[in-house]
């Protein structure tokens, strides 16, 4: 007897173990490269040690990788929907892992600024291609619970990252932390080409390259602005003009994409209420998220004392809040709807700021977990839909570019978060501290940030870690405002809105010519 030459059809247990095996891989990649944004924060100290980089050179060995991540974050993800989301997750690890080895290995600061710049150029591959794969794997009555696994490891990962790499420097230097990219990037590679299928626009439109250029030149010059802010000054020419260059980029490419019958990204998608309100409320949640853990690192470091490794541990209270409520998010979504949920969930980040804010020096763990568990757990309840509503307004043959606006939503919040809080947080720490008596070079390093203060210690060391708690009030109160704003503007956009499951489609009609799909 022939054989019949159709692949079989998988029964239902085979189809959840290779999804199960698909979403464990693609969380892995993105836990890989999210990790990365803040776990060289902690090693920082000991690179400036041994490559001897000047202070503008450690902030850039920490930026490069926002700045280009962030940059390429759009056209990475329309290449992945054009010649595959497995080939770009497959090329984006490769180039993610390589350059990880070079970095290990690196002893010039200047060389590890580019080599992190090669990083965010495979992070910018990878995270779009996590997302859209597993949209693209999973049937819409499952898609929102994975989606919530996606976006539980994409809150929480920065912390573990912080961990990790606090425990590798108790027994290794820093490069281990990159070795540490190098085993992950590897089992992701490995598990991909095993376990993930491919998925790919099978008649693409033709790739708007100018598209690409304006996207990727706007996002640089306003992320570059952002993050070298806290250093010239909000008031500085090179953060005015970055910003208003950045901002102009940005319009031409609004203007350029409403023209074009192709677009790389078509502005009316925020004409659908779902998708703007998804993309307003990421970047804020992660404006609060990311701009917390920058004061709060310090706060536990240079005020109360701690290692880098405690300072991470005493944050895994947070992704304990967080991991149930995600979970929890998209049933309470099929049962209540997403405004009930995702307003709540902003409303309890903002809780948990509030109760942050109010720490001092003698402030005891029991006060930090009060606020760690609703930050997390809002965070939790409020990711899940508003990623959810990103990928639905899109249809499946731009997952990737809807991935891609989700991403980027994420990091230019988390640029800003760092950038605006900690302007916020330095202009009350140097009003707050009024030293007198004391040698001019020593008042100006402690005005210059509470690690200079350290240096000197006793009575200067003390004032400055008092004026520093007043500045860690104004930035996470401003945090908490923030988180509260976004609650009210998310709960007015989907006033109208169908709120009766995660999973009702978003409406959209075709465009004429294009194959793309626009909102209502």
């Amino acid at each position: 007897m022939l054989s019949d030459p159709r692949p079989p059809v998988l029964e239902a247990p085979g189809r959840a173990v290779r999804q199960g095996a698909v979403l464990a891989i693609t969380c892995l990649a993105l836990a890989t490269v999210v990790a990365a944004m803040a776990s060289l924060n902690v090693a920082l100290p000991d690179i400036a040690r041994h490559t001897h980089a000047d202070q503008t050179q450690q902030t850039w060995i920490i930026d490069a990788y926002s700045l280009v991540f962030a940059s390429l974050l759009l056209p990475a993800g329309a290449l992945g929907d054009r010649f595959g989301r497995r080939r770009a997750l497959v090329v984006g690890l490769v180039l993610y892992g390589a350059g990880s080895v070079l970095a290990a290995l690196a002893t010039d600061p200047n060389v590890l600024i580019g080599l992190r710049a090669l990083l965010g150029l495979g992070a910018a591959l990878i995270m779009p291609a996590t997302l859209s794969t597993i949209t693209s794997s999973f049937p819409r009555d499952q898609r929102a619970r994975a989606v919530s696994v996606w976006a539980a490891v994409a809150g929480g990962s920065g912390v573990l990252g912080l961990l990790a790499s606090g425990l590798l420097l108790e027994w290794w230097s820093w490069e281990s932390v990159f070795w540490f990219n190098v085993l992950l990037a590897s089992v992701a590679l490995a598990g991909t080409l095993v376990f993930v299928p491919e998925s790919a626009e099978s008649r693409p439109a033709p790739l708007d390259v100018v598209g690409a250029v304006l996207a990727a030149a706007g996002v640089g010059a306003l992320v570059y602005a952002v993050i070298e802010a806290p250093v010239n000054g909000w008031s500085d020419p090179l953060t005015v003009g970055g910003s208003a260059l950045g901002l102009l980029v940005l319009a031409g490419f609004v203007a350029y994409e409403l023209r074009r019958r192709h677009p790389l990204l078509d502005p009316r998608l925020f004409r659908n209420r779902r998708f703007a309100a998804g993309s307003l409320s990421l970047t804020l949640q992660f404006f609060a998220l990311f701009g917390f853990m920058f004061v709060i690192m310090q706060y536990l470091q240079l005020v109360r004392g701690y290692s880098a490794l405690s300072a991470a541990l005493s944050l895994l209270a947070m992704p304990l809040g967080m991991i149930p409520a995600s979970r929890l998010s998209p049933l309470l979504a099929q049962r209540l709807g997403v405004r009930g949920p995702w307003v709540a969930g902003l409303l309890m980040l903002g809780a948990g700021l509030a109760v942050l804010s109010h720490l001092d020096g003698a402030s005891t763990y029991g006060h930090l977990a009060a606020g760690l568990i609703p930050l997390g757990a809002g965070l939790g309840l409020a990711m899940p839909p508003a990623t959810t509503a990103i990928t639905d307004a899109l249809p499946k043959e731009l997952q990737n570019v809807g991935s891609a606006v989700n991403d980027l939503a994420r990091e230019l919040g988390g640029a800003l978060g760092i950038a605006v809080l900690g302007s916020l947080l330095t202009a009350a720490y140097r009003s707050d501290l009024h030293l007198t008596g004391v040698p001019p070079q020593v008042a100006e390093a402690a005005e210059s940030s509470l690690a200079g203060a350290a240096a000197a210690g006793g009575t200067v060391l003390h004032q400055a870690q008092a004026a520093f708690t007043t500045g860690l009030h104004t930035a996470l109160l401003g945090a908490a405002i923030t988180a509260v704003v976004t609650a009210v503007a998310v709960a007015v956009l989907l006033r109208r809105s169908p709120v009766g499951r995660t999973q009702d489609a978003v409406s959209l009609d075709p465009v004429a010519h294009g194959g793309q799909q626009r909102p209502e």
